[in-house]
């Protein structure tokens, strides 16, 4: 009686996803192809579908409003300090003077009531850039893998996390403008308006439609290269510590994959903070200037100012008013953001933000 001998299973493809999953239209054959464990951990939510991208979408409303509500006063404290020196020559005078009600006379509130002015149009203005942030994010960062094979979407990940994150960013800065505008207004005016309810209706009936989004060319400077970084620093950085790691990504408890996404957000904010300050000081200026005129004749002027004693301009060294309490701000904030969305994602079974090199990339480090 002759016994067939065990038949040779061909080791399989490396399915050590980097940091963009596999792309199944960019797979060059039809073979059927083993899901990753860490895929599978998206439990009933298809990945890529309508409803992976809403989960994506409403995780980035809970990182970007939660997270800019709560640094509210901090926010209040930069916008003055770059709008109004005077007033709020540092941090520490301008916080002080608002709550402990010495700022009333220029509109303020005293306490904690006081240090959350501009809230609303924060809360609202920020969720719906979240949205689209990072839910795009994910759309795109899919769809743009698809123009590689699976081999190199690992080698030109930069370019994906780029073309992905800068796309996003354009289009919820669209979301974010009109919000942005109110809340620059209301903060730096207080007495304009008490909040979003009667400063939107006001702001577009003195300005229209094109004051509401007369900051966007700007506020597409400031967020634009701060959300690259945001996400192509974070995403780098987040693999090299995976890469430190004792255990692959997949292996590790959900509590080290957070501390290694809070870690990675918080270091990757302070790369954005610096790169994105100067326009984010211009966008704090061309919301508070009531003037007619094209948005490049409002920078002008700020900047070089109109050869008077009074309006000398800020020049280059105004442009970096108020950078140190930013990089608080936006350090704290990029890396509760990431932490938020991250934390969001593990709860309704999805992986965790930030990938890991294959394997053998790995060894080889």
């Amino acid at each position: 009686m002759t016994t067939n001998s065990p038949q040779k299973v061909p080791p399989p493809t490396s399915q050590a996803t980097p940091i963009i999953n596999p792309v199944p239209h960019a797979v060059p054959h039809a073979s059927p192809v083993k899901t990753p464990t860490i895929i599978k951990e998206a439990a009933g939510i298809k990945l890529y579908s309508p409803e992976f991208y809403a989960y994506c979408g409403l995780g980035g409303i809970l990182s970007c409003g939660l997270t800019h509500l709560m640094v509210t006063p901090l926010d209040l404290v930069k916008c003055n300090a770059q709008a109004n020196p005077k007033e709020f020559p540092n941090f520490t005078t301008g916080f002080r003077n608002i709550y402990s009600g010495a700022a009333q006379k220029l509109g303020y509130n005293s306490g904690v009531a006081g240090l959350f002015k501009g809230w609303a149009p924060t809360l609202v203005g920020y969720s719906a850039q979240g949205l689209c942030k990072f839910g795009f994010y994910e759309f795109f960062k899919h769809e743009y893998a698809g123009f590689f094979s699976e081999a190199n979407q690992y080698k030109y990940r930069d370019v994906i996390y780029l073309f992905a994150s800068a796309s996003a960013e354009l289009i919820a800065d669209v979301a974010l403008c009109p919000f942005e505008a109110v809340k620059v207004r209301i903060q730096t005016n207080p007495s304009y308006a008490k909040g979003l309810t009667d400063g939107l209706p006001k702001f577009y009936a003195e300005q229209g439609l094109g004051g509401l989004y007369a900051g966007l060319v700007p506020l597409w400077a400031r967020q634009v290269p701060y959300t690259i970084i945001k996400f192509m620093a974070f995403e780098r950085i987040a693999e090299a510590l995976f890469r430190m790691m004792p255990r692959p990504k997949n292996e590790l408890s959900k509590a080290e994959q957070m501390g290694v996404v809070f870690t990675a957000g918080y270091l990757a904010g302070i790369l954005c903070a610096v790169v994105s300050h100067p326009a984010d000081t211009m966008v704090s200026k061309i919301n508070k200037l009531k003037m007619d005129g094209s948005m490049s004749d409002k920078m002008k002027l700020i900047y070089s100012g109109n050869g008077t004693p009074e309006n000398p301009g800020i020049g280059f060294k105004g442009l970096w008013s108020g950078l140190g309490t930013r990089i608080v701000m936006v350090g704290t904030l990029t890396g509760a953001q990431w932490f938020l969305y991250g934390a969001f994602k593990s709860s309704v079974g999805l992986p965790v933000p930030g990938g890991a090199a294959p394997a053998d990339d790995k060894k080889k480090h």
